[in-house]
């Protein structure tokens, strides 16, 4: 194994464990999050992609990385939005949730892992079919927000740090 390989299983082993010890897994706060009842996922993952901004900006900043945007495509996200919401909405799990209730146990959540697999294959057989139609909706290029609205990277971090800092505020405040 490659040392990108190694890295990408460290860190997907200390992912999961955050995700058991942050109690996301639990089917509970999954259908809490869906019904807006438990912002107990949102607060993680609203804090893992705030994490996650920071660290990988400061590493293209240092040029350790290169940043590589893949094209911004309104079918691929609109269908891709609608399925991955979709299959959360019946199986309680999210892609990252499911691996990781199965592996606390969690057996039903094979029926998520499977969906994905067989999801994925379908996909894989008809992309010639969504590549001429989906996926020709709309494609904006290899843009990101800054590029968008014209502005520095780092103040879209600042803005999204400071509505996450709000929005947990709101959050405590409201009990959720």
């Amino acid at each position: 194994m490659s040392i990108d390989q190694w890295l990408g299983l460290v860190t997907g082993i200390v992912f999961g464990f955050l995700l058991q010890k942050g109690r996301v897994l639990r089917f509970d706060k999954q259908i809490g999050a869906l019904l807006f009842q438990d912002m107990t996922i949102f607060k993680f993952m609203l804090s893992a992609v705030l994490v996650g901004m920071v660290g990988i900006l400061l590493l293209s900043d240092l040029g350790i990385i290169t940043l590589s945007h893949k094209p911004m495509n309104l079918g691929a996200v609109v269908l891709g939005g609608a399925l991955f919401g979709g299959g959360w909405a019946i199986m309680g799990f999210c892609p990252g949730t499911s691996i990781g209730a199965l592996g606390e146990g969690r057996w039903h959540a094979i029926f998520a892992v499977v969906g994905m697999i067989v999801g994925a294959a379908v996909y894989a057989e008809l992309f010639p079919f969504f590549k001429a139609t989906v996926l020709a909706w709309q494609d904006f290029g290899k843009i990101g927000l800054p590029e968008a609205l014209g502005v520095s990277q780092w103040l879209i971090v600042l803005l999204f740090g400071g509505g996450v800092i709000a929005l947990f505020r709101w959050f405590e405040k409201k009990g959720l």
